[in-house]
């Protein structure tokens, strides 16, 4: 009898060895695709830390994370209250940071032109936000590039398309374009990306915050806990809620997505296609090339020939407005002209619209488009493209396997953790118009 099953016997244990070499082929092969790929520092240089813990947090040395800052921060981003100064006294505390980058739209504005003031009801995740009807088109808050996501902002410095916002890194040595006045003015301050937009983006998106108001809508201790070492002759303000808001910013990170939890040692939560898809983002694909560190964005611009808005899609939208130029409408230099900053990568499928114009809806489609690399707004110099843009030679299978890791390993699915679950106000978030209230069934 011993006889007959030791074959057996045999052949299973040695199929059971060879399916644990196969799997660990795969995660041996993706590390050493990390450890070696060009640009890269390793397996460490792409692993979040966790949203609590702060010290670890990449921040701003004059901004220092604390719990009580980072709660204030929460509330004010997705708080009504105080869009008070906008162009439609009807529209007053009906919408917040969060009506153009919420959390079930990765933090993005779920459609191509976010809208702010003058918008109107929100959809499930920010879809069903649209123009109200009976606004003033050209006063209405627009935005002529797409938004970006404000999660994983805590591994730039800088920040929007052009990289316009910060006094540090990339920007030092711009300090000749800064303006005395307007947005961009905000970098005299000298805070880096996230605080610089977070307290321009209040004036810009029409919000006030004094001690009145403050008072007003409950917040006083929040701001009273948040900064303690301020005067409060200086502490209610849009400068503090901006610092605040930036605080909570940082902690918004995709750290539950699978790749993030296979870079932590969980082998398991990665199908082998989306590690042959990361083995190719890190090799053959050389998407590392651009797309580094924690949140797989970069501090560099590169033109790769995208269109811009579609004028019949958006409104409001100049062709000859200058931030159809990219870097060069902030530098002011024409050789960084059609330059984007390049972007995040986590949580894509989350707002499908993709490239500073929105001109793609399929992560497939745009990483189809790159391994061609026929750029495809004519506007844009031969000589101004990216030397990263270049034909890749993907197959079609190759494709679907960087489109699986991409779409799905970078996929956090409970960025829901990152709301509040009410307001000091108890005002409806991220919306406060009719409209929204019954899309969100709140009140």
């Amino acid at each position: 009898m011993r006889n007959k099953l030791y074959p057996t016997i045999a052949f299973a244990i040695a199929l059971c060895f060879s399916c644990t070499d196969v799997e660990k082929t795969v995660d041996d092969d993706l590390r050493f695709a990390i450890n070696t790929a060009q640009n890269s520092g390793g397996l460490g240089e792409y692993r979040m830390p966790l949203s609590n813990q702060l010290q670890r947090i990449p921040q701003d040395l004059n901004n220092p994370l604390t719990a009580d800052k980072v709660a204030l921060g929460q509330m004010l981003f997705h708080e009504p209250g105080y869009a008070t100064v906008g162009n439609f006294a009807e529209m007053s505390q009906t919408y917040s940071c969060a009506s153009c980058h919420s959390a079930g739209a990765g933090f993005q504005a779920n459609l191509l032109q976010g809208i702010g003031d003058g918008g109107i009801g929100f959809g499930m995740n920010g879809e069903g936000r649209r123009i109200d009807l009976f606004v003033e088109m050209a006063k209405i808050d627009v935005q002529p590039l797409r938004t970006p996501s404000a999660m994983n902002g805590a591994f730039q410095t800088n920040l929007l398309w052009n990289g316009q916002f910060g006094a540090t890194a990339v920007n030092e040595g711009t300090e000749s374009v800064w303006p005395e006045d307007g947005p961009i003015s905000k970098n005299r301050l000298g805070y880096e990306g996230l605080e610089i937009q977070a307290i321009a983006g209040l004036d810009v998106h029409r919000h006030k915050i004094d001690k009145e108001s403050v008072d007003t809508l409950g917040y006083k201790a929040l701001f009273d806990r948040a900064f303690p070492d301020f005067d409060v002759e200086n502490r209610y303000n849009n400068e503090t809620a901006g610092l605040a808001i930036a605080a909570y910013e940082r902690t918004i990170m995709s750290n539950e997505a699978p790749f993030q939890k296979w870079l932590r040692g969980g082998n398991a939560w990665m199908s082998d296609a989306q590690k042959e898809g990361a083995i190719l983002f890190f090799t053959k694909a050389k998407c590392n090339d651009c797309h580094n560190g924690g949140g797989l964005a970069a501090m560099e611009f590169h033109a790769i020939g995208l269109n811009d808005f579609n004028p019949d899609d958006v409104v409001n939208f100049d062709p000859a407005d200058p931030a159809n130029k990219g870097r060069g409408s902030f530098t002011k230099d024409a050789d960084d002209d059609y330059k984007f900053k390049v972007p995040q990568l986590y949580n894509l499928k989350d707002s499908p619209f993709y490239g500073h114009g929105g001109s793609f809806t399929s992560v497939r489609e745009l990483i189809a488009y790159k391994n061609l690399a026929i750029p495809e707004n004519k506007s844009v110099p031969e000589s101004q493209l990216s030397p990263f843009f270049q034909p890749l030679d993907l197959s079609e299978e190759e494709i679907d396997l960087l489109t699986d890791f991409v779409e799905n390993a970078l996929y956090d699915p409970n960025l829901l953790r990152y709301e509040p679950s009410s307001l000091p106000t108890g005002m409806c978030f991220p919306n406060n118009d009719w409209m929204s209230k019954e899309d969100l069934d709140c009140n």
